[in-house]
Formats: structure tokens, C-alpha cells, sequence
């Protein structure tokens, strides 16, 4: 096992959109990153766009949804680093359709959006987390959105309360739940958990009417990923700002 000094985050979904972006910020700030892809051939060409630049970015073959492919990256990471201080759960689908009614989604796009957004997440993260306990400061980021805010769908003066996406909304709910639970379980550990609402970024997700370019979609993340340790955690935040959940 080659033990190295720096930093060491690996992001899911992390070959292309907010994640790559994501892993060019951190790789910037002197981060090892490994870039997650179910599709090792397109992680591969990711890293190589970002080591052109002189960082240390590497692929790893990572399928949130394939609990060997899990197990794989995971025996990889403690192989080469012996612990993990970063992870980003960035990877997300979205398959309900927009807008679309909570009585007419498929109940099996409900069960294809959890499988990734939620299932998925906390496997990556329960299987990561020894590696994480290892770490001289942990951060766990999970990526959420402002879609997954019970007060904002609630708020008749909310941007988003005719923003109905239902299984992508759940999921994300679900995500925060997480995250706040997560958090307070390791509340006496080095570790620390916070959910980000990237923001409304163009990206295939997105799509090209959004208002945020990705450099600004990833900046949440990072500050998150290289939190003091005085920062905050069990915390919902978009540029900074805490969110109402």
C-alpha cells in the first residue's frame, strides 16, 4: 500500500457536469481526485482533459447501483492511499420528466431514481465510510437540491413550489435525511456531513436554460469537501448560505 500525504477525494458520477467540475476545483487546491464512472473509457478521457493541466486526477470504474463495483473502488482506494478524505456523492439521475404529477409517475421511475440517488449514495457511503474514519479530517458531501426542500414545495411564494419533479424531489428529501442522521452519528468523529444544492447548472440534467454556468454549480461542493475544522455539519447549503430543509 503506497501511503500519500495529500488530500484524497473521490467523486461519483465525476466524468462529466457538476462532478467534473467538482474534481477540477479540488484537483486545483492540490487534491488527489478520482473521478467515479460507471463508464471507465469515459472517466479515463475525463482525467486525461484534467491532467493536461498538470493535476493528479485519476478514473476509477464506479457504479453507485453494482455493489462489486463498490467493493472494487473501494479495495483500490486502500490499496493506493489507505484512507479517503474526501467523498463527493454527486452522481444523480432524474427520469421522472418535467413537470410531471406525483398520481402519474411510473412507480418504476420512482424506483430507478432511488436506486441511484438514495440506495446508491448510502451504499457508496457505508462502504466508504472505514476508509473515511482513517482520515485526519473527513467530508462527506452529498449532493442534493433545492427540489428536495419540504419548506420551499410548501411555500406558495417558493420558485419552486409549481416545480414538480416527484420521484427526483423524494429522492433528494431523502437525501437530506441522510445526511442529517449520518452527521449526527458521527458528530464526535473528525468527520463531517453536509448536503449542497449545487444550483440550477447547465448540464445535460439542467439543461441549457439554466442560469448557472458549472464553474458556479461546483463551488458549493468544494467549500464543502475543504470545510475547517470548526466548519459546519448536518448542514443543507448553497453558495455558502444554509438552506431551509
Amino acid at each position: 500500500m503506497a501511503q500519500e500525504t495529500g488530500r484524497v477525494a473521490i467523486i461519483t458520477g465525476g466524468n462529466k457536469g457538476i462532478g467534473l467540475e467538482t474534481g477540477l476545483q479540488l484537483a486545483r487546491q492540490g487534491v488527489t481526485v478520482l473521478l467515479g464512472a460507471r463508464d471507465l473509457a469515459k472517466g479515463e478521457k475525463a482525467a486525461q482533459g484534467l491532467k493536461k493541466e498538470g493535476l493528479d486526477v485519476r478514473a476509477i470504474q464506479l457504479d453507485v447501483t453494482d455493489q462489486a463495483s463498490i467493493a472494487a473502488a473501494v479495495g483500490r482506494v486502500e490499496r493506493e492511499f489507505g484512507r479517503l478524505d474526501i467523498l463527493v456523492n454527486n452522481a444523480a439521475v432524474m427520469v421522472d420528466g418535467r413537470p410531471a404529477s406525483p398520481s402519474t409517475v411510473p412507480v418504476s421511475a420512482w424506483r430507478e431514481t432511488f436506486e441511484t440517488n438514495v440506495f446508491g449514495l448510502v451504499a457508496v457511503t457505508q462502504a466508504f465510510l472505514p476508509l473515511l474514519r482513517k482520515s485526519a479530517a473527513g467530508r462527506i458531501v452529498n449532493l442534493s437540491s433545492i427540489l428536495g426542500s419540504l419548506a420551499e414545495h410548501s411555500d406558495p411564494a417558493s420558485p419552486i413550489y409549481h416545480a414538480l419533479v416527484p420521484a427526483y424531489d423524494a429522492s433528494k428529501a431523502a437525501v437530506n435525511m441522510f445526511t442529517v442522521e449520518l452527521a449526527h452519528e458521527l458528530k464526535d468523529t473528525k468527520i463531517k456531513v453536509n448536503a449542497a444544492h449545487p444550483g440550477w447548472v447547465k448540464t445535460d440534467m439542467g439543461g441549457a436554460e439554466a442560469p448557472m454556468e458549472l464553474t458556479d454549480g461546483a463551488k458549493t461542493s468544494v467549500w464543502l469537501a475543504t470545510l475547517p475544522d470548526d466548519g459546519p455539519t448536518g448542514g443543507y447549503f448553497h453558495m455558502m448560505v444554509h438552506m431551509r430543509w
